[in-house]
């Protein structure tokens, strides 16, 4: 009967709009879609570091409805040069379902999390949102600029992002090379205005990725 259940639910889910939202900012950034039925159907699986547990409460009262076991912490000790370190995560996953399978061929080729080419429609003011609360930092404490870590994505999806952010919101932005992939980089121009769209929808513990003198820059209400 259990399984029936299981099986009910996952069929009656249909993503509102603002699951969709939050299920392409999350999917730019963190999370990721897994199948264990050669595709028939995909669970989202979200997983963070224990201090971004409000976060992680977040996103699970998003998809509430799509999931039976709330936001789980596990503990994995690691070794390093003879030193043991215990590191704390917590994270949820969905049930599986056929709903997000359209999503699974837009943002996965050959297993590789891309980025899709109609993501210039999907980049609502929400998704951006989400994709900098998974992915985005400042510069430093002095500075007003931020970044997107967009180290998994190649140089096609790091394109496909760069015109998506100039074309909806005239957002500028520059590919910053690193060691283990590539940052996209805000131009000074284009900060106010991203900010501005995004820091509605960021939730309060996440809002210290906002740079401080960008805070402090803003009209006293």
């Amino acid at each position: 009967m259990r399984s029936k259940e299981i099986e009910d639910q996952s069929r009656r889910i249909k993503p509102t709009k603002v699951q969709r939202d939050v299920l392409i900012g999350t999917l730019l950034g963190d999370g990721h879609l897994e199948t264990q039925n050669q595709g028939r159907t995909y669970r989202l699986k979200i997983e963070h570091a224990i201090r971004q547990r409000d976060y992680v409460n977040w996103l699970y009262r998003v998809f509430q409805d799509w999931v039976r076991t709330p936001p789980l912490v596990r503990s994995r000790a690691i070794t390093f040069r003879g030193n043991k370190k215990v590191y704390q995560r917590t994270g949820f996953a969905t049930l599986s379902t056929g709903s997000l399978r359209f999503y699974a061929t837009q943002f996965y080729q050959n297993g590789t999390k891309v980025v899709p080419k109609l993501i210039h429609r999907w980049l609502s003011p929400l998704a951006m949102a989400v994709w900098y609360m998974d992915d985005g930092s400042i510069k430093s404490n002095q500075h007003r600029t931020v970044l997107l870590n967009t180290h998994s994505f190649n140089d096609l999806d790091l394109k496909r992002l760069q015109l998506a952010l100039e074309h909806r919101y005239g957002i500028k932005s520059s590919i910053r090379k690193q060691t283990d992939g590539n940052q996209l980089y805000l131009t000074a121009d284009s900060i106010d205005c991203f900010l501005s769209t995004i820091r509605p929808y960021m939730i309060a513990s996440m809002q210290y990725k906002l740079p401080k003198v960008w805070l402090t820059s803003l009209p006293k209400k």
